[in-house]
């Protein structure tokens, strides 16, 4: 007779969080351009001039610069942080 014992299925790894330490300091990468712009009494000014440029236009400027920085600094933890998803996914499944 031939062996009819089932082997039983790999185990099922626990759910990964949706919400971790590096989702949440994207957030707030992607959130402090957007509440530094928005706040407008803050920068609503003239002075300090910068090379000739009112304050109220250097500011806008700056965050420019700094918004695109930051974007980056979370694109690139998101992207480390799904690649350890992966290796983990992969490493459970085996």
């Amino acid at each position: 007779m031939a062996d009819t014992a089932q082997t039983a299925p790999p185990p099922v790894p626990p759910p990964l969080p949706v919400v971790t330490p590096t989702r949440v300091a994207c957030a707030l990468l992607l959130l402090a351009p957007l509440v530094a712009l928005l706040w407008v009494n803050s920068y609503a000014r003239t002075s300090p001039s910068f090379i000739g440029i009112p304050f109220f236009y250097w500011y806008q400027l700056l965050w420019v610069i700094v918004a695109a920085v930051f974007t980056g600094g979370a694109y690139l933890l998101i992207r480390r942080e799904e690649a350890r998803r992966g290796l983990r996914r992969t490493e459970a499944g085996r």
